[in-house]
C-alpha cells in the first residue's frame, strides 16, 4: 500500500516541478525582454547627453565619441 502512495506523492511532484519549471521559464522571458527594452532606451538617451564618454549601463558598456576604436596612422 505505501508503495502506491509513494507512486502518486511522486506523480504530484513531478506535476509541480513542470508547472514551476515553465512558471520560471515564462517569468525569465518576460524580465529579458523588459531589460532589452530598458537597454536600448538608455542607449539613445545616453547617446544624446553622454556624447564622447564610457558610459555603463547594466551589463553593458557603451563607448561614444572618438578615441574608442583603433588609432589611425599617418
Amino acid at each position: 500500500m505505501g508503495a502506491i502512495f509513494s507512486a502518486i506523492g511522486g506523480a504530484i511532484n513531478a506535476v509541480v516541478s513542470a508547472i514551476a519549471s515553465i512558471i520560471m521559464i515564462i517569468v525569465s522571458a518576460i524580465v529579458t525582454v523588459i531589460v532589452t527594452i530598458f537597454d536600448i532606451i538608455f542607449d539613445i538617451i545616453c547617446c544624446n547627453c553622454f556624447g564622447g564618454r564610457q558610459v555603463r549601463t547594466g551589463t553593458h558598456v557603451y563607448r561614444f565619441g572618438r578615441g574608442g576604436g583603433a588609432a589611425a596612422t599617418y
